[in-house]
């Protein structure tokens, strides 16, 4: 009885009741994506961070991997204290540096000798990484062979393709470049050994590997044997935090960064858009809550004299509170259910957008979908709909049905 009652009052007026669902839907679609925003972020760095099973990262002090320029010298020793800690099964040592490629002219995948005539035929300009190809976790290799070779460097698509270079060319590759002599420094021949992809570099950025000894030498840092960062793993059921204070105190000049300490020095820096989900989540709950609250009491001071009647023909004040307060719930339930898909056709286009800020890993999301936060949010949204039900069921339920009845005659 009451669930045709209920279909009777929502579908009185179909045009209104379909206006009031769509704006559900809308301020669901918020919510969700607001959820998204100020978790996901968060969510899939930390995702990103354990990708490759390593918890642990030593970068120079004061900084963060590869945010200055800064390395830690004497990689070679450092590696050999951190294997000697029971904790550690892997350490991968990482090298970061600019590498200078002219670009590949002739079928042969030769570049132009000489390092005038290839900064005449234009270069490419590639983040390079110095790697231990036994223990890295940087790239995943798509094609062809690892670079274990000293002369071997494995590629991503992008470099591939600015480079016009396919996997088994030999090209000439620079560390530099001196603007004054317009001449390279640091070079090399090297051979393009495997296509990879890197997992921590942002889309559309060049990127090559190769053997730490050889981007060493290179780059002129083999004789202080530097590195940028150190990246551990360690054995399963290994107490995070004791591993980092023990390698802090045998390595005191790197700050041992675990997942748990980059996710909070993240959260420092983009506290923003946490803040901006928050708000905005906030604001959305709000628009549900006021929204389905106008739309039941017009729809209840519409029907004052059907009420009455109802109550004086016997039905109880329960009864007409729980039909109204059911009329709120399917509007907000309805409305939830359509702002899901919404939200995330939504969250899905703002984050082909966010995602082509400069310097992001291409890997990172910032709505990433969450079912127990979404249906969560959603959940809490259909709760403050039903909620908003509350004033006027209690109206209607709460009226002197004699006079109504009287005021309603005379009307």
């Amino acid at each position: 009885m009451r669930l045709v009652l209920v279909r009777a009052a929502l579908f009185r007026h179909r045009a209104r009741t379909l206006l009031a669902v769509l704006g559900v839907a809308v301020a669901a679609a918020m919510l969700l994506d607001m959820v998204m925003l100020s978790s996901g972020l968060r969510e899939s760095f930390r995702q990103l961070l354990l990708s490759r099973g390593f918890q642990l990262r030593l970068a120079p002090r004061g900084t963060l991997p590869f945010d200055t320029e800064a390395t830690i010298p004497g990689a070679g020793a450092i590696v050999a204290i951190l294997r000697s800690l029971p904790d550690v099964t892997t350490v991968s040592p990482v090298l970061g540096a600019q590498l200078h490629v002219p670009r590949v002219d002739g079928a042969e995948g030769e570049s132009p000798s000489g390092a005038g005539a290839g900064a005449g035929a234009g270069a490419v300009t590639a983040f390079a990484l110095g790697i231990d190809p036994a223990a890295q976790g940087d790239y995943e290799l798509l094609d062809g062979r690892d670079a274990t070779a000293p002369d071997a460097m494995v590629a991503n698509d992008d470099f591939l393709r600015a480079a016009g270079a396919h996997v088994g060319d030999t090209l000439r590759a620079a560390a530099g470049y001196d603007p004054q002599l317009r001449a390279f420094t640091g070079e090399r021949r090297l051979v393009i050994a495997g296509r990879a992809r890197f997992l921590y570099l942002s889309a559309g950025q060049p990127a090559v590997a190769l053997p730490l000894r050889t981007l060493q030498e290179m780059t002129g840092r083999a004789r202080d044997d530097a590195v940028s960062l150190f990246m551990v793993r360690l054995r399963q059921g290994a107490n995070v935090e004791r591993a980092r204070r023990a390698i802090q105190a045998r390595v005191p000049r790197v700050d041992a960064i675990s997942t748990a300490t980059a996710l909070a020095r993240v959260d420092q820096r983009l506290s923003y858009f946490r803040q901006l989900g928050l708000i905005l989540g906030a604001v959305s709950l709000i628009v549900g809550f006021l929204l389905v609250t106008t739309l039941v009491t017009v729809s209840v001071n519409e029907r004052i004299g059907e009420i009455a009647v109802m109550r004086a023909i016997g039905v109880s004040r329960l009864h007409v509170v729980q039909q109204i307060l059911l009329e709120s719930a399917a509007i907000s339930v309805g409305g939830a259910l359509l702002g899901l898909g919404l939200g995330l056709a939504t969250a899905r286009y703002l984050n082909a957008i966010l995602s082509a800020f400069p310097g992001l890993p291409a890997a990172i999301d910032f709505f990433l979908f969450q079912p127990r936060s979404a249906w969560t949010a959603l959940a809490l949204l259909a709760a403050s709909g039903v909620a908003a039900g509350a004033y006027p069921a209690w109206r209607a339920a709460s009226l002197p049905v004699a006079h109504t009845l009287r005021e309603e005659a005379v009307a």
